[in-house]
């Protein structure tokens, strides 16, 4: 009689679960501990940065805590990279403001649902493998540029309410202590590991500041004098707009400039925490699950998010590389917000600020600040432009500026390799051979025209292109500009080693006839006669 398992029990499912591989590595007890506590220090984290994102947007905090929340738990479950956090950010809040001032929030809502749509489209469509497109430069300059954000945002936790009804800094000894407790955060953080590493650096390091803060009622700013947190669950709703074109047209500009900004954002922070982590890959992934995050959040009042890098870093280097320390983060804010938003009001800012703070010092390259004197003067500035314009704008355009301008600095460069060097032909007695060197494209094909003076050339010219590649079709144009010039000369002009892909080029322009029996195999190199239209047996 064959032998049957015994039924698994609850506790025998839970050790298998905690048995599971996550890529090739078990995790472990003291691993899952890991994940977890990071998961609560990244909760603790966002809930200053999703109140007060959500004061930049105009609505409610709870919308801003519910964005976390739901974007968060999707993007942990079916985002492209463990360890990632997403949320409500200040860089999708300040396109939101004017939206919500002029038509309210529920045209946020159907926003943010339109905005996922995009995103899950951008996904399907497979768009998200273009951010490899962006330079290490502008990484450079991205990743410096959101340090001094992070920085700066902090800067508004040191306000308090003023008279006469709006903000004013801190002074006296309220500020004083405010610091103290901020370099007493940073030095915990500094000092946890090399003692300990049972508990993350963070962690350690707001419970302490906020037990003494609690213990010895030192007057400082808490969280509950952002807000209450206080809610219940989120609720199911369509947004409450009319079903028209007129909508479409009011949301349909703001739904595509969050759809990028919150793309580029999430990507950008998909390779970054790949450079920490070793891991590559996923953007496609990514993409679709900000955009199923987007499409859920704006059906059940959230504000719409992205990834955050912050948030992201600081669950890296408290140890949390894997989906768990993601979901066990979102989980926890939605504790807060169910059960605990009267002890987690009580913690106080300067904690959470000092724990950013930390963050801007490891986000920053410092090392770019060495680069700069060593690589190109192009790169340097690439890096500057980049992280001044992060600051002075948004992450999103800073990047499209960044790829742009590094476009056009290697467009020019490359524009200026374009040469020909003349010799005698081996194979056709007094034919005069120009071999091209460098990249035949719009950039280099004034130049190309320039090199050929058909007048004081012999009666055969071969422009030999083993060197060079024809890349696009002001490359045709000019190789038929050189050509017309040779024949108003009455000369005869020959192509040779010209690629498969170019024979294809020359063939779609529909002006050249090319023959394009060459061997397969063996990529034979052949000659294309301009004036005959024929390929030619002299190689």
């Amino acid at each position: 009689m064959p032998n049957t398992p015994a039924p698994l029990t609850l506790s025998d499912y839970a050790k298998k679960l905690v048995g599971q591989r996550s890529g090739t590595e078990r995790l472990s007890l003291g691993q899952l501990k890991t994940e977890v506590l990071s998961g609560l220090t990244v909760a603790l984290a966002l809930v200053p940065e999703a109140v007060a994102f959500a004061f930049v947007a105009g609505v409610d905090p709870l919308v801003g805590l519910y964005a976390a929340f739901m974007v968060g738990l999707i993007t942990a479950l079916f985002g492209g990279r463990p360890g990632m956090i997403s949320g409500a950010t200040g860089a999708l809040a300040v396109v939101m403001v004017a939206l919500v001032a002029d038509h309210g929030v529920q045209y946020l809502f159907a926003t943010v649902v339109l905005m996922g749509i995009i995103q899950l489209l951008a996904g399907v469509f497979r768009l998200g493998k273009f951010i490899r497109m962006v330079p290490h430069p502008v990484m450079l300059g991205f990743v410096n540029g959101l340090a001094i954000v992070i920085f700066l945002a902090q800067m508004e936790q040191f306000k308090v309410p003023s008279d006469a009804g709006g903000h004013e800094w801190m002074s006296g000894s309220m500020l004083w202590l405010t610091l103290a407790l901020v370099v007493g955060t940073m030095a915990i953080i500094w000092v946890t590991p090399k003692v300990t590493k049972a508990i993350p650096a963070p962690l350690a390091a707001i419970g302490i500041i906020a037990g003494l803060v609690i213990a010895f009622d030192i007057p400082v700013l808490n969280v509950g004098d952002l807000a209450s947190i206080s809610g219940g669950l989120p609720e199911f709703a369509i947004p409450d707009v009319p079903f028209t074109f007129e909508t479409l047209k009011i949301i349909f500009p703001y739904a595509f400039i969050l759809a990028a900004i919150g793309l580029i954002e999430s990507l950008l922070t998909l390779n970054l925490v790949g450079s920490m982590t070793g891991k590559t890959g996923g953007a496609s992934k990514e993409s679709l699950a900000q955009g199923a995050a987007n499409v859920v959040t704006g059906f059940f009042g959230g504000m719409g998010g992205c990834a955050m890098i912050g948030q992201s870093m600081i669950n890296v280097k408290s140890g949390g590389r894997r989906r768990l320390s993601g979901i066990a983060a979102a989980l926890f804010l939605l504790a807060f917000i169910l059960f605990a938003s009267s002890l987690i009001e009580l913690i106080p800012l300067a904690a959470l600020v000092g724990v950013m703070f930390m963050v801007v010092i490891g986000t920053f390259a410092w090392q770019s600040i060495a680069v700069l004197r060593r690589v190109p003067r192009s790169d340097a500035l690439v890096i500057l432009l980049v992280t001044g314009v992060t600051v002075a704008e948004d992450l999103a355009t800073a990047v499209i500026v960044g790829v742009i301008f590094s476009a056009l600095v290697y467009s020019w460069n490359a524009a200026s390799r374009i040469h020909a060097r003349a010799r005698p032909s081996k194979t056709e007695e007094g034919a005069l051979v120009y071999e091209i060197e460098g990249p035949l494209f719009f950039g280099s094909a004034g130049s190309f025209i320039e090199l050929f003076e058909p007048e004081n050339d012999p009666e055969t010219v071969i422009l030999d292109f083993m060197g060079s590649r024809v890349v696009d079709h002001s490359a045709l144009q000019a190789i038929e500009a050189v050509a017309a010039k040779y024949q108003a000369a009455g000369k005869r002009l020959q192509l040779r080693h010209l690629t498969p892909d170019c024979h294809k080029l020359l063939s779609n322009a529909g002006q050249l006839m090319v023959d394009t029996e060459d061997d397969p195999h063996y990529r034979v190199a052949v000659d294309y006669d301009i004036k005959t239209g024929r390929l030619g047996s002299d190689h």
